[in-house]
């Protein structure tokens, strides 16, 4: 799957509808998991049965599309799911139990919009009646047909309301072998140093913005609750968050989208983001490097060049030697590698080099299969987080 972006044009009371058709569909989404909560055993199946009886039961629900009440029924069972499989997973200690949460975007599937001929304007045909809008940013839907478009998601941010189209198609793109195979070792000083000792200087995004962020944060607090003015204040202290989290992803795509292309092998390390932000010290230098992101692009490229992209687990690379093999233990304030067979290197060169050679070692043992990294989930599950 692949997902192509655009920003809704249109009036200040179309898009007063498209709040409400917001706020029905996470209606739709807390109803679902309520029942799930207070009815043992409930399924999928019963889940997608109450839309209609929500829809009975509520006329301002019944003027959404049948389909994005039933797309909302499967968010919320996608959230059940997960905690399932979390609860059977004895590695996973917080399971992650569903909760209620404010919708900012509402989904359909092949019924209740319409594009223009020119495919540079979309109209909502539901019960809600927003209209026509126009599309900024929609030029490449002419590559397209409608029947390729499995889903549509409208979603609400600070700087506006922007439509999301899923095209059912493999992104695939032919590039000459380069020979060359590069293991990546992230840090906090550096974005990542690679097994030849080039270095990419983190952009520390978050760190550049925090003073403007701070001021933007106390103009909010100054204001009265429910007044106009703070809901301005509130809107240009989401614009600038918002600015800062397209900054870090644009940052990981082109990089990540440099260093697939230019390379026919790329081992990067395995981390678990999650357990590694709980150091309250540098939680938000983690945060804002935005690793996981940086990973989940490579994968997708990795796919989309038709490049071997592997992780491998990085326990021991900064202490042992790439030379000898040696453990040389060392503190997080050493960044230089040396060793008593005459080995001196960088902290962080030594161990991209170690990532490597447990890169070559994982792949002559026939251990690596072509990663399915069509960006369908991935994709999306970045963009709404980014909402």
């Amino acid at each position: 799957m692949f997902v192509l972006e655009a920003k809704l044009r249109g009036s200040t009371k179309q898009f007063a509808v498209i709040d409400e058709m917001i706020r029905t569909a996470g209606f739709v989404r807390n109803s679902c998991l309520r029942h799930w909560i207070d009815n043992r055993g409930v399924g999928q199946y019963d889940l997608s049965a109450l839309c209609a009886v929500l829809a009975k039961e509520y006329e301002w629900a019944k003027k959404l599309n049948s389909q994005a009440r039933q797309a909302s029924a499967e968010r919320a069972w996608a959230a059940i799911k997960r905690f399932y499989d979390n609860c059977k997973n004895p590695a996973i200690k917080k399971k992650g139990y569903p909760r209620f949460k404010k919708s900012r975007s509402v989904e359909y599937k092949t019924t209740g919009y319409k594009l223009s001929e020119d495919r540079q304007s979309i109209t909502f045909t539901d019960k809600f009646k927003a209209g026509s809008f126009r599309m900024m940013g929609a030029f490449d839907l002419n590559y397209y047909q409608p029947k390729q478009i499995k889903r549509v998601r409208v979603v609400r941010r600070a700087d506006g309301y922007y439509v999301q189209f899923c095209v059912a198609i493999n992104r695939l793109e032919e590039v000459q072998p380069t020979e060359q195979v590069i293991a990546l070792d992230v840090g906090l000083m550096h974005f990542y140093t690679d097994n030849r000792g080039n270095k990419v200087e983190n952009p520390r995004h978050l760190r550049k913005s925090e003073k403007a962020l701070k001021r933007l944060q106390r103009r909010v607090s100054r204001k009265v609750k429910g007044s106009n003015k703070r809901k301005k204040a509130i809107n240009k202290l989401g614009r600038k968050h918002l600015k800062v989290s397209r900054q870090r992803k644009d940052f990981a795509v082109k990089l990540a989208r440099c260093v697939v292309k230019s390379n026919d092998l790329v081992v990067f390390e395995k981390l678990t983001v999650p357990n590694m932000v709980k150091n309250r010290h540098l939680a938000k230098s983690i945060s804002c490097a935005a690793w996981r992101q940086f990973f989940e692009w490579l994968k997708y490229y990795g796919q989309v060049f038709g490049k071997i992209v592997i992780a491998v687990p990085p326990q021991y690379t900064s202490q042992e030697c790439s030379s000898c093999h040696r453990i040389v233990k060392k503190s997080l304030s050493e960044r230089t590698h040396a060793c008593e067979c005459g080995c001196i290197l960088d902290r962080d060169e030594n161990a991209s080099r170690n990532l490597l050679a447990k890169g070559l070692e994982y792949l002559s043992r026939g251990g690596h299969s072509r990663i399915n990294a069509q960006g369908h989930l991935n994709l999306c599950q970045i963009s709404e987080s980014e909402l």
